[in-house]
């Protein structure tokens, strides 16, 4: 009797708890990726990311790490050429060792093999994103205190403030016409490629910097968060804990200025000994040629690129590749489920992380539109809770004794997470307002703190967490967070608008929102469309343009002056439903021209895409 009682245990777990099985194996991986945490952590002298190339470097010298266009690079050629770099650097006037150094360049294999000779001279490193002009450019740099900016292509429009500030500005390219740019190819050809001793970068510890790293916020400018030796540690593990290993082929299409490109792409492969195939951006028309070409096994993603591949005209070969994980983060369900019909049985491990964030989460089940799982263990290391929000006031409710109210079982809540020494928050370089809005004080009791995700959830009956929007003034648009504040910022520049009240709109077929601005005109003046358009191109990526824009005679805002966006939000670009002006972004004719009802219906129907 004891060994049949034995015998339906398993069968009546997976009736009655059909994850258990799933729970207890990442329970395991939890503490594998723990124990080797920790052991690192006791290794003297203090082990690095670096420390983990060299020892790739020493084990595997002829493996292939990066194959960018018609080039391939082995681990040791990727170490000699960071090292030629680090040395033309160390003898610069320019330099001083342990600088903080920005890096301005996309993605190509100088970019990886800079960022290690900085690591090996003990350098922190400011990833600066290389769309970014004028205003934005020039406030990124200035909060990393950058001492020097690496560059691969001219920066003209804000050298002489650069030059005012004593800054050194080297181009990687063969020649610089630009007054002021210095063309550091040349000394680094010319540089020995001899390891660079230990000793450079003695001085740091597991607290100092390792990169800095941009994420949008309500400032209206780009924050730089601090991304520290200990986290960056962590991170290791990103690809090794889904089952990456050396043999595995990485497609690498995301911005290296960004975490998922930086962090998971390049950092990840670093521990497994992977190789990477790094391409310039990403391209829906050579992604799975590229795949069938390089034998690519392991694929990263954003939501917005399952639903680029997905929309791609079917071919009879679309399940003909040997991809079998893709990783990433804000997939949609529907979206998921069309992938996996189109393309094939590819395991998909969607997490949830943030660059200045304590808590994260993993899909380990594959639950379609989930990202992650409520796990005991996980939540005792490192403890979270969703809070009910009020997105009216743009604030957590709280009780009569000033703490905040859990949000129940499938209510959707801000996330926020504890601050604690397993689980800290750096916060933002040179921004201690910001820093601190991301702070959560008295949360479940007076005195704790949490770290404020900015993001709402929701937990179902069995446990599983699920991603519903984000809070407060940022949106998500082609991948890219885009704070409106920046936006209104730059609007209200040009010499026509007086005030710009920008938000995001949700348009059928397409993942995050769309720019719109709710605008009004300077005293006696004409709406410009021309004049307007020709502003926002200067001055904004793509991404961050408003493609709508509604004139208003005034601009609703609260009685604390906030300006209020919920309605302007519902109401979305409908010219049935608006009586004011409405005008679209063209790029054909370089103007902002009227919105009518057809332009509206074949964006709706999905005929004009955007």
């Amino acid at each position: 009797i004891f060994l049949s009682n034995l015998l339906i245990i398993p069968f009546a777990l997976k009736t009655f708890s059909p994850y258990v099985w799933m729970d207890i194996v990442y329970f395991g991986d939890l503490v594998r990726i723990l124990v080797k945490f920790v052991a690192r952590r006791r290794r003297r002298p203090l082990f690095f990311v670096l420390d983990r190339f060299l020892e790739q470097t020493e084990a595997h010298p002829d493996n292939t790490f990066i194959v960018f266009e018609n080039e391939s690079y082995t681990y040791a050629c990727t170490d000699k050429r960071s090292n030629k770099i680090a040395n033309a650097l160390q003898s610069h006037a320019g330099y001083k060792g342990g600088d903080t150094v920005a890096l301005f360049m996309g993605n190509e294999p100088t970019f990886l093999f800079t960022w290690l000779a900085l690591a090996k001279l003990g350098s922190p490193v400011a990833l600066l994103n290389h769309n970014i002009r004028t205003k934005s450019l020039l406030h990124c740099f200035n909060c990393c205190k950058a001492k020097v900016l690496i560059a691969a292509e001219a920066v003209e429009d804000v050298l002489p403030s650069l030059i005012e500030q004593g800054v050194t500005v080297l181009l990687m390219s063969k020649n610089s016409d630009t007054p002021g740019i210095q063309s550091f190819s040349d000394e680094v050809e010319k540089a020995s490629d001899d390891p660079i001793p230990r000793s450079f970068r003695s001085h740091i510890t597991f607290k100092s910097p390792a990169v800095y790293i941009y994420t949008s916020g309500t400032t209206g400018l780009p924050k730089a968060a601090v991304v520290n030796q200990n986290r960056i540690l962590t991170a290791l593990a990103v690809l090794s804990s889904n089952g990456v290993v050396s043999s595995d082929v990485f497609y690498l299409n995301l911005p290296l200025y960004h975490t998922a490109g930086f962090v998971v792409g390049f950092i990840g492969t670093i521990e497994t000994g992977s190789t990477i195939i790094l391409k310039r951006k990403f391209s829906a028309s050579q992604f799975w040629d590229d795949c069938r070409k390089h034998n690519v096994t392991v694929i990263q993603y954003i939501g917005e690129v399952m639903r680029y591949l997905c929309c791609a005209p079917k071919k009879d070969n679309d399940k003909d590749h040997k991809v079998r994980l893709a990783i990433g983060n804000g997939i949609r369900a529907e979206i998921w489920k069309e992938f996996l019909n189109r393309f094939g049985n590819i395991q998909i491990r969607e997490f949830y992380a943030s660059t200045e964030g304590n808590v994260g989460f993993l899909n380990y089940v594959g639950k379609i539109g989930a990202i992650g799982r409520v796990h005991f263990f996980h939540q005792k290391l490192f403890p979270y809770t969703l809070v009910k929000y009020d997105t009216e006031r743009d604030e957590p409710v709280r009780d009569a004794n000033g703490l905040c109210i859990e949000s129940r079982k499938g209510e959707p809540g801000l996330l926020v997470s504890k601050i604690t020494n397993l689980a800290p928050f750096s916060g933002y370089a040179q921004n201690e307002e910001q820093t601190e809005r991301k702070r959560l004080h008295n949360v479940l009791k007076k005195g704790d703190l949490y770290f404020n995700t900015g993001d709402l959830m929701r937990i179902d009956k069995d446990n599983f967490i699920y991603f519903q929007d984000r809070v407060g003034d940022t949106f998500r648009w082609k991948g890219e967070n885009v704070a409106t504040t920046e936006v209104s910022d730059i609007l209200t520049i040009c010499d026509c608008l007086k005030e710009a009240n920008v938000y995001g709109v949700q348009v059928p077929g397409h993942e995050g929102r769309i720019g719109m601005a709710a605008v009004t005109l300077k005293k006696e003046v004409q709406f410009d469309g021309r004049k307007i358009y020709n502003h926002v191109v200067s001055c904004l990526p793509s991404y961050a343009r408003p493609r709508f824009i509604r004139m208003q005679s005034t601009v609703e805002v609260t009685g604390t002056f906030k300006q209020m966006k919920v309605k302007l939000v519902e109401m979305g670009f409908d010219p049935g439903r608006i009586q004011d002006p409405l005008y679209i972004l063209d790029d054909n004719a370089k103007s902002y021209v009227p919105l009518t009802a057809q332009i509206y219906h074949a964006i709706i129907s999905g005929s004009t895409k955007l």
